[in-house]
This record gives C-alpha cells, sequence and structure tokens, in this order.
C-alpha cells in the first residue's frame, strides 16, 4: 500500500468533512400529495455546485482484483441506499441531490458499474455479475440492509439486487428505468442508434464501435444541444438551470473513464432480456417511478416493470421527462422507508 488510509481492504481516496447543511422546511421534501400531482420539479433540490462535494470517494479491489469505485452523499449515518446509475453515468450521478438527501435523512452511496468512472471494465459480464460487484460495495461499507435505487439502465440492476438478494434489500425505486428488453414492444421504443445498432453488432469490439458512434467520442455528441430531441419541456427546463447543470457537468468525464465501453457493456448485458435473474424472486416494496413525458425511455416501460415485478406500485408523474423525474426519488424512498 502507499500509505492511504484503508478500511479493510477498501482504499480510501479522498475524505472531506462538511459543514452541516442547513436546515430544510417541510415543503421541500414533502412534495408528494400536491407538486408531483402537477409534475413539478421540487424547489430546493438543486443546490450550488460548490454545495455538493461527494462526502467521500471510494476505491477499492473486488474479489476478482477489478477496481470498484464509490462515492456517498447526504447524511453519513442516514438511512443506506445503494445508487445504481444510468447508461452512461457513473457514481457522481446523485451529486446533485446531495444536500436535499442529507435533509431527509439518506445516506446515498453512489457506484461505478464496471467500465465506468473508477471502476475497471468487466467483458461479458451480465447484469447479476454486477449485484455481486454491488453486494461487495455494500458488504465493505458496513450498509447492512438498505434501500436501492435504478435510474435508466440502472433500473435492471436495483430490482436485480432485490431479487438476488431479497435479505438485503427493503426496497426498490426504479426511476426512468428500461423494462425487460426480450419484451418486444418495449424493445421497439428504445433508440435505433443508441441501443439497436449496438445490440445488432457482431461483437463487442463492434459495440463499442456503435456506441462512439452514437455518442460521440467521450461523449461529444451529448453536449452543446445534442441532446435537444430527446429532452421534454420540463428537462428542458432542468437544463437550464446553472446549478443542476454545474453537478452534471461536474460529473460528466466519469461517465467516460473507459471511453465507451461501460455504455457498450450495459447494452450487452441488457441486451437478451433479464436473464440472468428472476424477477419473481423480488420481495421487498418497489416503486416504478417514471414520468408521462419521457422520451428516451417510453413510459410504457414503466407499466411493463410494474406488471412483472411482484409488490410494484406505479407512479406516474405528468409532464415530466427523462431527467426532471429524478427530483421525485428522495421522496419516493422516504416514503418507502417510512411504510416499512
Amino acid at each position: 500500500m502507499d500509505g492511504t488510509p484503508t478500511i479493510g481492504d477498501l482504499r480510501l481516496e479522498r475524505a472531506r468533512v462538511r459543514e452541516p447543511p442547513s436546515p430544510r422546511s417541510a415543503a421541500d421534501t414533502s412534495v408528494r400529495k400536491d407538486r408531483q400531482r402537477f409534475g413539478r420539479i421540487p424547489v430546493g433540490l438543486a443546490d450550488s455546485a460548490e454545495a455538493t462535494v461527494p462526502w467521500m470517494d471510494f476505491e477499492f479491489r473486488a474479489s476478482d482484483g477489478r477496481v470498484l469505485g464509490a462515492a456517498e452523499f447526504g447524511d453519513s449515518k442516514g438511512a443506506p441506499v445503494l445508487w445504481c446509475h444510468g447508461g452512461p453515468g457513473s457514481r457522481l450521478e446523485p451529486m446533485w441531490l446531495d444536500r436535499v438527501a442529507a435533509s431527509a435523512g439518506l445516506r446515498i452511496v453512489g457506484m461505478d458499474r464496471p467500465g465506468y468512472g473508477q471502476s475497471e471494465p468487466h467483458p461479458g459480464r451480465t447484469i447479476a455479475d454486477v449485484v455481486a460487484d454491488m453486494v461487495a460495495v455494500a458488504d465493505r461499507l458496513s450498509l447492512g440492509r438498505f434501500m436501492t435505487v435504478g435510474v435508466s439502465t440502472g433500473g435492471a440492476y436495483a430490482i436485480a439486487l432485490a431479487a438476488l438478494a431479497p435479505d438485503r434489500v427493503s426496497g426498490v425505486v426504479a426511476c426512468c428505468s428500461v423494462t425487460d428488453m426480450s419484451w418486444p414492444l418495449g424493445r421497439a421504443t428504445m433508440s435505433p442508434l443508441h441501443a439497436h445498432a449496438v445490440w445488432d453488432a457482431t461483437d463487442r469490439d463492434a459495440a463499442i464501435a456503435a456506441a462512439v458512434e452514437a455518442h460521440g467520442v467521450n461523449g461529444s455528441k451529448m453536449i452543446g444541444g445534442g441532446m435537444e430531441a430527446a429532452l421534454a419541456d420540463s428537462d428542458k427546463e432542468l437544463f437550464a438551470d446553472s446549478d443542476w447543470m454545474a453537478n452534471a457537468m461536474r460529473g460528466f468525464p466519469a461517465m467516460f473513464t473507459f471511453g465507451m465501453e461501460g455504455y457498450a457493456d450495459d447494452r450487452i448485458a441488457d441486451g437478451s432480456g433479464w436473464v440472468s435473474f428472476d424477477v419473481t424472486e423480488v420481495r421487498c416494496p418497489v416503486t416504478v417511478l417514471h414520468g408521462t413525458q419521457d422520451r428516451m425511455v417510453d413510459v410504457i416501460h414503466a407499466r411493463h416493470t410494474a406488471g412483472l415485478v411482484p409488490h410494484a406500485e406505479l407512479v406516474l408523474i405528468d409532464g415530466l421527462g427523462h431527467f426532471s423525474i429524478e427530483a421525485h426519488i428522495v421522496p419516493e424512498v422516504t416514503r418507502l422507508l417510512a411504510g416499512l
């Protein structure tokens, strides 16, 4: 070792003690009954970029020697929540919710899936393979029993975690999530360029090349208005918020540490459907959260997932899109926790 502090075999890369978050009114977090009904973005969720530095950034080795990365946000002593990011994405995805998570008493741990951020690629990985990594992160950080959140591509991983480790997961929020891609109607709604071209590739190298063609080198086609056509009006409003965008751009490079390897491996893993886990093994309450104006993952995905997953409740928010819906994740997590 190089003298860096360690926790077991977890190597601590960065730790920063912050001032306690400023108190929030109940209106900032108790938004389900009125604001959600009208599809508004709850106030107070996008804090300044300076205020949303990760509480801790972790890097350690999996049992097979691969490096895994994770970051912690919110209340370090709060109720644990394991966050499964979208694709492309990274452990830094929940950064913009740091302060509101702290106010709600949530300890959010974001983990890089292999091929993103600090986590080294794992070619040929399945959805279930990543669940093993997530359980390892939970063990190393002593999370015990925890909630899990899955955003977009990450929804399948959150649900799989609940199915494969039912004794560890107390509840799931699957937000704007891609459903089981063995379902032809849902599969047909996915982007020909961003999804089908990767699924149809002859091998992994071709899949990576297709992902680069869709997103640009290091995501270059995603910025400068490149995502405009896929945004709902509520998403455009969110993108115009300078604080939210500052956090998004701060985490952007971590999405492409390994180029498009992580994204290609995500699509290869979900292309055949949910075959590496049995969704009927889910035992905990599940909220399937989706905006009705999502132009990236059609709302029919949410309806299908809610029908597949035992104990699932479908929550649709009028007028919200693929990104703006994320403002309702913390309220949904706290609601599920209150019912446990």
